[in-house]
């Protein structure tokens, strides 16, 4: 149902003007004014949000609005991503099923934007038995966020840049990908295209590039000329909100600033680095729980047959087999006076993220 003809927006910046990026809201509004404050921006710079600003998270509507107010100065460029354009260019067709398949949804999570659409408008989703009957009610109450939802391009191209949500096929034009290959490529780093232009993409979460030790900052592949953002935010319990730094429209010289909430504490004693370690992560996260425990549970990983420690809060269910939220138990060579974010507090220690990496400290922190 994705496989659609691509909207393509041409953009002529101008010289002199810093060129922010970020991908991967996903409702968090929070996060995406905390990193805009961080990376002090202003009337003179170009944001382009590379895709899936919806969904996820628990502000949508709110997230939606306050892009639409941020696009009226002309300088904040918003493209779709995949959970963006699911929900609004199709939810009103008349596809086979789209509709069962779209209220199931909405019942399952219990948020995202046409949610929060029905809670405004006062209709109770969870006693419907079809959306049907409700679609006009939300076309007439909603008018202009649907416009503005499916008038937004698939992908934005400038001189030296090319910004799709997901990636793209390099072995034809840009204009000749359509929405799935715009929208839908995971693990696009690993196809090892090559580009005239930057390519610069979220969708797929950098950590999961990683293996045993994983790092949340933005990728930059000078060989194959593509960048990828999607720090997790909203995803993972330590995800950040990456802000890509172009200097200049022709510049090269990229720079980055991350934002998260975690509080920063300073660490008072060396720490040597683990010698094994392991990340179980979304996609390939079945574990047995091996000795459950109040706040740690013991846990063998299904594929790996890696036995870590986990937290038991991060554990999806009850059961003895059961999936979980990423989890590492990599102990982060640190010395004292390095700086942390702080995610969680145990009584064995910190699980912290240093330099965007995600570990454990076992020491003291002021």
């Amino acid at each position: 149902m994705f496989e659609k003809v691509s909207r393509i927006e041409r953009l002529e910046l101008e010289k002199g003007r810093r060129i922010l990026a970020v991908s991967d809201i996903h409702a968090n509004l929070p996060y995406f004014k905390g990193a805009l404050d961080k990376v002090g921006f202003r009337d003179d710079d170009e944001l382009i949000i590379d895709g899936d600003f919806l969904e996820k998270g628990q502000q949508s509507l709110e997230t939606l609005r306050f892009i639409m107010k941020l696009c009226e100065k002309g300088n904040v460029h918003p493209l779709l991503g995949n959970c963006d354009a699911h929900w609004t260019e199709d939810v009103f067709s008349d596809l086979p099923d789209f509709d069962g398949h779209v209220l199931r949804y909405m019942k399952h999570k219990r948020y995202g934007i046409l949610w929060e659409m029905c809670a405004a408008a006062g209709l109770d989703v969870m006693g419907m038995d079809s959306l049907t009957p409700h679609k006009e009610t939300l076309k007439r109450l909603f008018p202009d966020e649907l416009a503005f939802l499916n008038t937004l391009p698939h992908a934005i191209e400038t001189d030296k840049f090319i910004f799709a949500h997901a990636g793209m096929d390099g072995s034809k034009p840009l204009e000749d990908n359509n929405t799935s290959e715009l929208m839908h490529r995971d693990a696009f780093l690993r196809e090892g295209q090559s580009f005239a232009k930057w390519v610069i993409v979220g969708h797929w979460p950098v950590v999961l590039y990683g293996e045993n030790v994983v790092c949340a900052n933005p990728i930059i592949d000078r060989e194959h000329r593509t960048i990828c953002l999607d720090g997790g935010c909203v995803l993972k319990d330590d995800g950040q909100l990456n802000v890509l730094i172009i200097p200049d429209r022709d510049s090269e010289d990229f720079s980055f600033s991350a934002y998260d909430p975690f509080p920063e504490k300073r660490v008072l004693s060396d720490q040597r680095e683990g010698e094994r370690s392991y990340y179980i992560r979304w996609g390939d996260s079945r574990v047995r729980v091996l000795e459950r425990g109040e706040e740690f549970s013991r846990c063998r990983h299904l594929r790996t047959g890696y036995e870590m420690d986990i937290l038991t809060k991060y554990l999806f269910s009850d059961a003895d087999e059961t999936d979980c939220n990423d989890s590492t138990d990599y102990i982060l060579p640190l010395r004292a006076g390095d700086t942390v974010r702080v995610v969680e507090e145990t009584s064995r220690g910190c699980l912290v993220k240093h330099n965007g990496v995600s570990g454990w400290y076992f020491g003291e922190l002021e």
